[in-house]
């Protein structure tokens, strides 16, 4: 990724930029373009009797590879010291991307864990609000929202030069950033507000799975302990892979504007921002691993088959 500032006190080490930015990118691109790959097959076995999971999870795994196919520029540039050979429409084109789908990643997520929620806490007031029909709906809505959301990165981003070197700006120019932060604290709020929304569904879902009835059916108590056990694993994924990103990149969008000229703080407010940009797009690599461990099923269906189970159990 591009400097973001002028100044040389407040740019990443060298060793970041060509070293550990680019590798990081790169273990990502290839663990995210196998392990999406290897599920978007899996998933097309299911397609026929597909359920609302199948398709969420089908859509987030897409979302996760248009992600990981923005990152060879992206890795090219960093390890040529953020020079950027590949002109100004690449360099929309990926920015666009790179931050469309991983809001996409995000949004699909959230309809996950409600989806989950309502399953598992209003079993049978939720039969009509979870059909194949609704998923389907809600997918391409997803898709158009996330789309039209990051459609400003278009103009905000572009190549410049900054020490004799063409570079593709990450969020805007270094003079642009008044202009851009209002823009960047909707794109926070937005995450805020499906984070709120992700976190109340889980931890909801933890309260009913984890309420010490007395469950004579074995099968069904084993089956709910290892549906708190994955809930609470894609709870911790999501708080560790996100949230950090969202609330650096905030803080540092703040510094920027109102403080430009404490280079100390800013240098600060730009190192957790860059440590905590590799941990968000590793992301699209546990989604998968998620679906894929687990007792020797696949996520999806052991899930599908638990609410089942919980249907008769809650």
């Amino acid at each position: 990724s591009p400097p973001l500032s002028l100044s040389s006190s407040a740019m990443p080490s060298l060793f970041y930029q060509r070293i550990l930015l680019p590798a990081s990118y790169s273990l990502v691109f290839l663990l995210g373009l196998a392990l999406n790959g290897a599920l978007l097959w899996c998933l097309r076995f299911r397609a026929r009797r597909a359920c609302s999971t199948v398709i969420y999870m089908t859509n987030l795994a897409v979302a996760d590879l248009f992600y990981v196919l923005a990152l060879p520029p992206l890795i090219i540039s960093n390890a040529m010291g953020d020079m950027w050979p590949f002109g100004n429409i690449i360099c929309k084109t990926v920015r666009f991307f790179f931050l469309g789908n991983l809001h996409c990643s995000v949004m699909f997520l959230t309809c996950v864990s409600v989806h989950r929620f309502l399953g598992v806490c209003h079993p049978i007031v939720s039969v009509r609000l979870r059909t194949k029909k609704l998923a389907l709906y809600t997918s391409g809505s997803v898709w158009i929202l996330a789309n039209a959301e990051v459609i400003p990165t278009l103009v905000f981003t572009h190549t410049g030069v900054i020490n004799n070197m063409t570079v593709c700006f990450e969020m805007t120019n270094p003079g642009g950033f008044k202009a851009y932060f209002p823009y960047g604290l909707f794109l926070s709020l937005a995450f805020l507000i499906q984070f709120l929304v992700t976190v109340t569904c889980y931890c909801a879902m933890i309260r009913t799975l984890g309420v010490a009835n007395c469950i004579a059916n074995v099968r069904a108590a084993r089956m709910r302990k290892r549906s708190l056990h994955t809930l609470l694993v894609v709870s911790l994924v999501f708080v560790v892979c996100f949230v950090p990103y969202h609330i650096a990149r905030t803080v540092y969008l703040f510094v920027r504007v109102y403080r430009p000229l404490n280079c100390s703080l800013l240098n600060v407010a730009m190192i957790c921002y860059k440590v905590w940009k590799p941990v968000v797009s590793f992301n699209c690599c546990a989604n998968p691993l998620l679906y894929f461990c687990g007792s020797g099923r696949h996520l999806t269906y052991r899930l599908s088959k638990s609410e089942e189970q919980i249907t008769e159990v809650v």
